[in-house]
């Protein structure tokens, strides 16, 4: 089922992993040619889905990824007002860079 709000999808998706954790699984699919992000959280019967098509959804994407990572390492939750430290903030801009990169590298094989 799909949830068209955020803030739903995202208790909902914390709850369900704490219910059932080692069943649980977390999904991220994008597709380019539609420029669509979908996030699917299922532990088997129940399935939550969430799409979007807005660039400003990345940072929420990680915070849920953060959260998620939190809850399998120490099976603690982050504190709801916990900030990226700036480490990830510095890891994150990384890969964005290497992800430019690539793509134009990417961009001159294809032309020439």
């Amino acid at each position: 089922m799909y949830i068209e709000h955020w803030d739903a999808f995202y208790e909902q998706a914390v709850a369900l992993y704490r219910a059932n954790p080692l069943k649980t699984r977390f999904v991220t699919k994008y597709r380019h040619c539609d420029g669509k992000l979908t996030l699917k959280v299922t532990d088997g019967p129940t399935c939550l889905q969430y799409k979007t098509d807005q660039a400003s959804d990345l940072r929420k994407l990680e915070r849920l990824n953060a959260q998620f990572f939190a809850l399998m390492a120490t099976g603690e939750a982050l504190p709801e007002d916990a900030e990226m430290q700036p480490a990830d903030k510095q890891q994150t801009a990384a890969a964005a860079g290497q992800q430019q990169q690539q793509q134009q590298r990417q961009k001159k094989t294809r032309k020439g």
